[in-house]
C-alpha cells in the first residue's frame, strides 16, 4: 500500500504529534533534546519493521513534498542571518568562530580516517563527521540524499539519521562534565547580571506573528527556493557545484541582508516557525521511512566513528576552546556550548549552558554569542568546509 503525498503529509503530522507525545512523558527523551520527528518517526519505523516481519505488511509513502521542504528550510535558516547582529558579539564571538573552523576540518578528517581505518567508503566518515553531528538531522539528511543518489551508498539515510540522534545524546552527555572540570579546575566563578541577553537588530521586526508578517516571509522563502534550484541547475555542469539546498541558504541570506537596504522588515518569530515547521514535516516524512533493518551492518562501524568524534570534541574544547575565548567562567560555559554544536545542534548547546548556569551562575556573553553562531555562522562555515572536502579527489561527492 502506498500514501499519496497529501496522506503522507497527514502521516508526518500524526508522526510529529507521537514524537511530542513521548518526549513529554519520558524525561530522558527531553532532556537531550531528541526533536519530536525522530521521537515519532523512529517509533513508526520499528513498527513498520515488526509488521514486515510478522505479518509480511508493508506501507510506503510518496514523498514528493520531501525536497520542497527540505530547501524551504534552508532558505528560512538563510533569511535568519542578520548579519548586523555580529558587531554584538565582540571579540569573544571573533575568536569562537575562529576557533570553530578549525575544528570542522579535524573532525571531518577524524571520521575519514576512521572509515579508512574500517575500510568504509570516505564519505562514511564525512557522514561519522559535521554532515551529522555539526549539521544536525537536516544536514545530514540532505547530503544522505545526494549520495544515496550519486554515488549509490546503500543505507546512508539510516546511518545519517542514526548519527545525528546519537550525536545529540553524547554532545548532551559531554558538556556538563567538561565545563564542571574546567570551574573547578581554574576555580572559576560566574559573573553577574542575567543569564541571557537579548538580541536586537536593524532590519528586524520582533512583533507578534500575524498573517500580514508571515506573509512576506512565505514570499521570501518561496523566491528563495526557486531562485537556488534555478542556480543549482545552472552551474551542475561545473568542476565544482553546490547542492540546491545550500543555494537556497545563501540566497536567504542576501535576500534578508539585500533586503534591509531597501526598508525590507522580515518577521522573525515568522521565519522561525517556517524554519521549525519544514525541518520537523522533513524529518517525519525521512524518519518514517527508514528501513531499520539495513542499518545493523553498519551500526558498529558508525558507533566506533562517532566515539572517536567525542574524544576529540572533548580535548578540543577542553584545551583549545576555553584558551581561545578568553580563559574564564565565560569561557567554560561556551566550551560546553562548544560541545553541543560540535556532536549535536544548537538546542543542546543552550541546553548544557543552561545547566551550568543554573548551578554556577550566570554567563551573559555566553548567552550572546552561542545563539549568534548556531543560528547561522556554524551551518556556513560547515557548508564551505564540506564543499571543500567533497571537490577532492578520491571523494566521489
Amino acid at each position: 500500500m502506498t500514501l499519496q503525498p497529501v496522506e503522507t503529509l497527514l502521516a508526518a503530522v500524526l508522526v510529529l504529534l507521537l514524537g511530542r507525545t513521548v518526549n513529554r512523558l519520558i524525561p530522558f527523551l527531553s532532556r537531550y533534546n531528541i526533536p519530536d520527528p525522530i521521537t515519532g518517526g523512529l517509533l513508526v519505523a520499528l513498527g513498520m519493521l515488526l509488521l514486515g516481519s510478522t505479518a509480511n505488511l508493508s506501507l510506503e509513502f510518496d514523498v514528493a513534498l520531501k525536497p520542497v521542504l527540505l530547501l524551504a528550510f534552508f532558505a528560512a535558516v538563510g533569511l535568519s542571518a542578520n548579519l548586523s547582529l555580529l558587531r554584538q558579539g565582540g571579540k569573544r564571538l571573533l575568536w569562537f568562530v575562529l576557533i570553530l573552523a578549525p575544528f570542522l576540518l579535524l573532525q571531518n578528517l577524524t571520521g575519514i580516517l576512521i572509515a579508512w581505518g574500517l575500510d568504509l567508503h570516505p564519505l562514511m566518515g564525512l557522514v561519522g563527521g559535521s554532515i551529522t553531528l555539526v549539521g544536525g538531522h537536516g544536514t545530514g539528511a540532505a547530503y544522505a540524499e545526494r549520495f544515496a543518489e550519486v554515488n549509490n551508498i546503500q543505507s546512508i539515510m539510516e546511518l545519517a539519521m542514526t548519527g545525528a540522534t546519537l550525536g545529540l545524546v553524547l554532545g548532551g552527555i559531554c558538556g556538563g562534565p567538561l565545563a564542571q572540570w574546567l570551574i573547578k579546575r581554574h576555580q572559576l566563578a560566574g559573573a553577574d547580571g542575567h543569564a541571557g541577553v537579548a538580541l536586537i537588530a536593524p532590519g528586524s521586526d520582533s512583533s507578534p506573528i500575524s498573517a500580514g508578517n508571515l506573509v512576506p516571509v512565505l514570499a521570501a522563502v518561496l523566491l528563495a527556493v526557486l531562485a537556488g534550484s534555478w542556480l543549482a541547475d545552472l552551474v551542475s555542469a561545473a568542476p565544482v557545484t553546490l547542492p540546491s539546498f545550500l543555494w537556497c541558504l545563501l540566497l536567504g541570506v542576501l535576500i534578508r541582508n539585500g533586503g534591509q537596504l531597501i526598508g525590507l522588515r522580515l518577521n522573525d518569530a515568522a521565519i522561525e516557525l517556517i524554519s521549525s515547521l519544514t525541518l520537523a514535516l522533513f524529518l517525519a516524512m525521512t524518519m518514517m521511512a527508514l528501513n531499520l533493518a539495513s542499518v545493523a551492518s553498519l551500526a558498529g562501524p558508525l558507533l566506533l566513528i562517532l566515539l572517536g568524534q567525542l574524544v576529540v570534541v572533548v580535548v578540543y574544547g577542553g584545551l583549545l576552546v576555553y584558551r581561545a575565548v578568553g580563559r574564564d567562567y565565560e569561557s567554560a560555559v561556551m566550551s560546553a556550548a562548544f560541545c553541543g554544536f560540535a556532536m549535536g545542534a544548537t538546542a543542546t548547546a543552550i541546553a548544557n549552558m543552561q545547566a551550568i548556569v543554573q548551578r554556577y551562575g550566570p554567563a551573559p556573553q555566553a548567552f550572546l554569542v552561542v545563539p549568534l553562531v548556531g543560528a547561522f555562522l556554524i551551518d556556513l562555515l560547515n557548508a564551505l568546509v564540506l564543499t571543500g572536502f567533497l571537490a577532492l579527489p578520491g571523494m566521489g561527492g
